[in-house]
């Protein structure tokens, strides 16, 4: 059974609060849970302490037993100390496509071109 350590949502709309557990892989993401293993309530503050709460034993033992945190997860478990930071991709989304950096440059030049003529004259 492949089992992972996510997030399971809760609260009302636009009032999103989460519970951490130890679910099976194949299960819907508010679905069945074998084990709640603490909670994550995003409308906090950042530097508050019940932002975040993590029974640290219990994810301990469902690491040792071959669980896979989700990346929301694991982020938890990095600040918290119980997982080696790893390395992730660093996706260039707002970098413009091949055709779009072509059409910038042909503007580029063209105004380079028209600053030497402005100074030629």
């Amino acid at each position: 059974m492949a089992m992972k350590i996510r997030l399971a949502r809760g609260g009302s709309k636009k009032r999103p609060f989460y519970r951490v557990v130890a679910a099976d892989s194949r299960m819907p993401r508010d679905g069945r849970f074998i084990e709640k293993l603490g909670t994550y309530n995003p409308l906090l503050a950042k530097d508050s302490e019940d932002r975040v709460k993590l029974n640290m034993e219990r994810v301990q033992y469902w690491l040792d037993q071959g669980a896979q945190p989700t990346d929301r997860v694991s982020r938890f478990l990095e600040a918290a100390g119980v997982v080696a930071k790893k390395e992730r991709a660093n996706l260039e989304k707002a970098v413009p496509g091949k055709k779009a950096q072509e059409r910038a440059e042909e503007k580029a030049a063209k105004a380079a071109e028209a600053a030497e003529e402005t100074a030629a004259e």
